[in-house]
């Protein structure tokens, strides 16, 4: 590679030769495991329960939800690849589609809502542990947590994925343990309204159900259209099957999880907010710390695995900065993102809109650069020519796929991933894209 022709690119972009990566297969999959165990997640399953009775059955559940994961496994196979054969991060992987700026432009299609997000999860998790403090030494400040939170997580991305699989690891652990222990208590303990409320239920195979596949895909859907940031990092040698596995696995068993604990808590209580639900379920301080708990351990692992690595990368490719410093800007612009104002119910309608609106771009980002990779470079990638600005070129027809798919999805925002990602692998077909270049 010729370096004094990349030098605007900063090193921490450059790619991972096998030597430099240090996450094995079981570290992997606990990594995703770890992305899995959250409150959110949670959430989502007490969503398909109304009024105390599930909207779809045992089975129903299981299968929308294996429809979804396999989806997402597809998806995340095909463009892991990139990243896994070349080492290279997903700004990158951008370059080859949009050119320079082009790529910095997209690439903040990704790093933005990461960073909301990021705030969003740790003021969460703020809160939850000021409750844990608050129950156990009276001490009450959400912004002091919320701070420490931030700073704890900072150090362990500054150590790089050696810390975060470690981390991920032992987390992952810990929450598997204790959401088992939930199930287990609810399926033994409430069988009744288990049998009655979900099993024994008509359910339905219509909107719903499809409703409950798009939204898992809008879960993952900015995870896996980064999915080269972390593929970089996985060791060398492992084929498309076996990392597939790595994927289907701990999301299936995580998701499976978490889901239907969601679904049995509304189901038993015929509350939907997993942590009240929880509360009134048990109604004592011991049973909140530990909920508590749970939600804190949960911000950890998304964040260090969804929510911080991707806009860091968003700053090396913008200003040329090394990768602690930009974790440090995307710290602080974490906490400017104002999170204490989203969390409150008058902000759920604007966060709603925030949340279909860069979906309906990610849907469309996903099915063009799986179009570049796959069916324009068939896999053959000059990695050199991506550092090398003056032979990275643009072209107009992904730019008008990318927009269209976009306003397209924003017209049917419930189903915005699949019809914005149909729709723009449809229009890059009928404008040639795999024939012509034209530059920009």
């Amino acid at each position: 590679m010729n370096t004094s022709k990349s030098l605007s690119i900063s090193p921490d972009l450059k790619p991972r030769t096998q030597s430099d990566r240090h996450i094995g297969q079981l570290s992997y999959m606990a990594m995703w495991l770890g992305d899995g165990f959250n409150i959110g997640n949670v959430t989502l399953g007490s969503s398909i329960v109304v009024a105390g009775v599930a909207t779809m059955n045992l089975l129903q559940t299981i299968l929308a939800t294996g429809m979804a994961i396999a989806i997402i496994t597809i998806i995340f196979v095909l463009n892991d690849h990139f990243g896994y054969y070349t080492g290279s991060p997903y700004v990158i992987q951008l370059r080859m589609t949009f050119g320079i700026l082009g790529s910095k432009l997209a690439s903040l299609l990704r790093g933005i809502p990461a960073i909301v997000w990021y705030g969003f999860q740790s003021w969460t998790g703020g809160l939850a542990l000021n409750q844990i403090f608050k129950i156990t030494s009276g001490y009450d400040n959400p912004a002091t947590f919320f701070v420490a939170l931030l700073v704890v997580q900072t150090l362990i991305s500054i150590r790089g994925f050696k810390s975060i699989k470690v981390v991920a690891t032992w987390i992952s652990l810990v929450m598997a343990v204790l959401l088992i222990g939930m199930l287990i208590y609810l399926v033994t303990q409430r069988t009744a309204a288990f049998s009655n409320r979900m099993i024994n239920v008509k359910g339905t195979w219509g909107p719903t159900f499809w409703g409950f596949v798009v939204a898992f895909l809008g879960n993952y859907t900015a995870v896996f259209e980064s999915a080269a940031d972390y593929s970089r990092e996985l060791q060398a040698g492992l084929s498309n099957k076996r990392r597939a596995a790595l994927y289907f696995l701990p999301i299936f068993i995580a998701y499976g999880i978490t889901v239907l604990t969601g679904a049995l808590l509304a189901v038993v209580t015929g509350i939907s907010s997993p942590v009240h639900a929880m509360a009134h379920l048990f109604n004592n301080n011991l049973v909140t710390v530990v909920v508590s708990a749970f939600i804190v351990l949960g911000t950890i692992t998304i964040n260090l695995v969804a929510n911080i690595i991707p806009p860091t990368y968003v700053l090396n490719s913008w200003f040329n900065l090394s990768e602690r410093k930009s974790l440090i800007i995307v710290a602080l612009l974490a906490s400017l993102s104002f999170p204490w104002l989203l969390v409150q119910d008058s902000s759920s309608t604007g966060l709603t809109i925030f949340i279909k609106t860069y979906s309906a771009f990610l849907g469309p980002m996903t099915a063009i650069i799986l179009n570049e990779y796959y069916v324009k470079r068939r896999k053959r990638v000059d990695v050199a020519d991506l550092y090398n600005n003056q032979k990275v070129k643009a072209s107009i027809q992904p730019i008008i796929a990318l927009f269209v798919g976009a306003a397209l999805a924003l017209m049917g925002v419930n189903l915005s991933w699949p019809i914005g990602f149909m729709m723009s692998w449809l229009l890059l077909w009928l404008l040639g894209y795999d024939k012509t270049r034209t530059q920009v």
